[in-house]
């Protein structure tokens, strides 16, 4: 193998992205080495650089999903952008696209008019319902994805007004991945067929899939899990629980032994173990009210150090509850040396490696792009001239 060889050196990926799901998809492509255009509108540009200006005036849903790539701007309403299109897709392996349904096909871009011209291309369309279906033209953001598939009937506190979304855009982030790990397989696919695949993402069914436990849990018309907050709907104690210090360590019992050790050596309280009340977990879960007020009394005797240190000795599993500065700070990250540098326009900053970390090779971490920042560089390889080139930003192409 050659010295840092990746696994996608030599795959071009051209990607007509914004917001989330397909920019986190093509991110990904680009750690694993393969080259990603990502064609943004003149002027504007994926109109998640406009989100916020929390990373020194960059946004961060920006800065996030879209390191490692080159910025093309190209207006599709033009022909001429067009015929660039098709220029870079005859050399392409893999087009990637979530704009607003329908609007693919109608620029010629479906997988079926492509097919004919570029057997070899790998199609992903990412939408919010997928093709077919009374929900297909159906506009789709996170949130309403988080509510479609049954996500936020499970977050949140047990009233019908205490419901919570994720604090993360989950339903992006699902659909991103099984577009990365699609694009993956039909990689491999095309290796052994010599063709192109298509391949179908929807949000909602992405995270209907991560949806499993509650749905079945619910299976044939039972209850669904209670929503509980930040603690487990069905097993108890787990969750967050308040200490003397005014902090917060989250915990987790997974079975009966662990239970014992609990009262054993952290309440300081064995013969609880053995309580009638308490002695299943579902008799603990049913009776969680009661048992928290005794747990919550106890821990208040203690700091959050304190008892963290009681936790590990008796092995049972913890955690802080940290802020976003707590996770920068994380020293198990630092330990394994997790984070890096990547440019942008605003200058150097923090990035965290990939989590998949394979010692064969070193992932691709370069810069965050300005909008357009490549688009004289590619028309150059595509055999435009400096003129012509002009001519394009002249009349809006570029």
């Amino acid at each position: 193998m050659t010295a840092n060889q990746r696994p996608l050196d030599g795959i071009t990926v051209v990607s007509l992205e914004h917001a989330i799901a397909a920019p986190f998809c093509t991110r990904q492509l680009a750690d694993l080495g393969a080259r990603v255009i990502k064609v943004e509108r003149p002027g504007a540009g994926d109109f998640a650089r406009g989100y916020d200006e929390r990373v020194r005036g960059l946004a961060s849903h920006f800065v996030w999903t879209n390191r490692s790539k080159e910025s093309l701007t190209l207006d599709l309403k033009h022909d001429e952008a067009g015929d660039i299109l098709q220029s870079l897709l005859a050399d392409a392996d893999v087009l990637v696209q979530n704009l607003a349904p329908g609007a693919a096909a109608r620029m010629g871009l479906s997988f079926e008019a492509l097919h004919a011209r570029f057997p070899r291309l790998i199609v992903c369309d990412i939408s919010g319902y997928g093709e077919g279906g009374p929900y297909e033209k159906k506009k789709a953001y996170d949130l309403l994805i988080q509510s479609e598939g049954g996500f936020l009937s499970v977050t949140g506190g047990p009233g019908d007004d205490q419901m919570a979304k994720a604090g993360c855009s989950i339903a992006d982030i699902a659909a991103g991945m099984y577009a990365y790990s699609g694009i993956l397989s039909a990689l491999l696919l095309r290796g052994k067929t010599g063709q192109g695949s298509r391949i179908d993402v929807s949000m909602l069914e992405s995270l209907v899939e991560w949806m499993g436990y509650p749905m079945y849990y619910a299976f044939d018309g039972a209850p669904p899990p209670p929503r509980a907050g930040a603690a487990h709907s069905t097993i108890y104690p787990y969750g967050p629980f308040p200490t003397g210090d005014g902090g917060t360590v989250m915990l987790g019992l997974q079975n009966e032994r662990e239970w014992a050790a609990f009262c054993d050596k952290v309440l300081l309280t064995p013969e609880l173990a053995t309580d009638e009340r308490f002695s299943a977990n579902f008799k603990r879960s049913a009776n969680r009210e009661v048992l928290r007020q005794i747990i919550v009394d106890r821990f208040a005797q203690l700091d959050a150090e304190a008892l963290i240190q009681r936790l590990e000795a008796a092995q049972i599993a913890s955690a802080r509850v940290n802020d976003m500065q707590g996770v920068w700070d994380h020293p198990q990250l630092k330990a394994r040396d997790r984070w890096r540098e990547v440019d942008s326009p605003a200058g150097p900053l923090p990035s965290l490696l990939p989590p998949a970390r394979n010692a064969a090779f070193t992932p691709r971490m370069d810069a965050v792009p300005a909008l357009g920042q490549h688009s004289q560089g590619i028309l150059d390889q595509l055999g435009y001239s400096g003129d012509a080139i002009d001519s394009l930003r002249a009349r809006g192409v570029i």
